[in-house]
Order: structure tokens, then C-alpha cells, then sequence
């Protein structure tokens, strides 16, 4: 049992206890895909999880808290997955096109599995919720610093210009990225397919 997981009293679930919580988690993230966050209740995420409102408390505050665990969850799991889109792959010769088709292919395909929870991250970063602005930090901090390692082994051989700040490069670079995925629905409005989409970023 991961003892950094409690209950609101403080005690830690055992396994039905961790089921049950788990249960109500994937059930809220389903449902923030087709409803906000701000309009969802408690007993309309207990009742679609099958269980009730009081055992829905036991681990949870309110909604926003069980939000904010999802949201914990996405900044360290799926952190971990951007950053190996970039970390341990070859930025030479031949290879560096797949490299960088890899990197879109991952973001794209990312935001299309998370986008629910991450307009939600976004938002409530936007509106000044220090919480989730960290988290978001997080989520991208990984992919930015294994993005300025190959800018800075460029700057080194020469490959880019010498005045090129590598941790800049890093951090616009994954502020595009991000930014292009989530809005690739909307982007599809105006004719961009995702083909075109992926091979542009790359």
C-alpha cells in the first residue's frame, strides 16, 4: 500500500479502500470530458462510480480535490512520458527526422488521450490556481530540460549559432508544442489535417 495515499481522516486505504478510490477517479476523469469541472457535483460523480456521496468523502474533500489528485497523477506519470520522447534519442545524421516526428506524433497523441484533464489544468492555472499552474510546470519541466541537452551538444559542434541559449530554445520549443496539441481540434476547423499538423511540428 502507498502510504502517501489517505483518506480525508487521515488513515490509509487498504486494497478495496485504494479500488474504491481509483474507481472514483477514472469515473470523474470520464465525465470531465463532457462536462466542466465547475458543474459537477459530488453526488453525480459518486452515483455514476456506483457507490455513494459519504464514501465519495471519505477520500476526498469535494471534487476539485479528487480533480486536483487526477491532475498530480497526469503532472509525474505523464511527465515521464513527454520527457522520454526526447531524452536518449538520436539528434544526428539520418535518424533526426523520425526524432523529431517521434516528439509530434507523442504530443499529439498525449493531448488526445489527457485533453479533458489538461483544459482543465490550463484553465484553472489561467484563473490563478497556483496548484494547478505547478502542476502544469511540472508535467512540461522534464521534456523542456531533455530538449535543451541536444540544443546545448548543437551550440558545442558548432551546428547552431554560438549565442544560442538552449534552455530558451528547450522552453519555447515545448511552449509550441503543448500549444499546438491542445488546440488540434480546433485547428482541424480550418482545414489543417493532422498529417500536416505532425509534420510541421516536426
Amino acid at each position: 500500500v502507498d502510504g502517501a495515499l489517505r483518506a480525508v481522516d487521515g488513515r490509509v486505504p487498504g486494497r478495496r479502500g485504494l479500488a474504491t478510490r481509483r474507481r472514483l477517479l477514472d469515473t470523474l476523469a470520464d465525465m470531465l470530458a463532457s462536462t466542466s469541472y465547475r458543474d459537477l457535483k459530488v453526488v453525480d460523480v459518486a452515483r455514476a462510480a456506483g457507490t455513494s456521496p459519504a464514501t465519495f468523502y471519505q477520500y476526498f474533500p469535494q471534487v476539485e480535490a479528487a480533480v486536483l489528485a487526477l491532475a498530480e497523477e497526469l503532472a509525474g506519470e505523464g511527465g515521464r512520458e513527454l520527457r522520454s520522447l526526447v531524452e536518449g534519442h538520436s539528434w544526428e545524421g539520418e535518424e533526426v527526422a523520425a526524432t523529431a516526428t517521434a516528439i509530434a506524433d507523442g504530443f499529439l497523441s498525449f493531448w488526445e488521450r489527457h485533453g479533458a484533464l489538461l483544459s482543465v489544468i490550463d484553465l484553472a492555472a489561467l484563473d490563478g490556481d497556483r496548484r494547478f499552474r505547478d502542476l502544469r510546470t511540472r508535467l512540461l519541466n522534464g521534456v523542456s530540460e531533455a530538449s535543451a541537452t541536444p540544443v546545448a551538444e548543437a551550440r558545442a559542434a558548432g551546428r547552431v549559432p554560438p549565442d544560442t541559449e538552449p534552455r530558451a530554445v528547450a522552453v519555447v520549443l515545448t511552449s509550441m508544442l503543448a500549444h499546438v496539441a491542445a488546440h488540434r481540434s480546433g485547428l482541424g476547423d480550418f482545414g489543417v489535417t493532422v498529417d500536416q499538423l505532425r509534420s510541421t511540428m516536426a
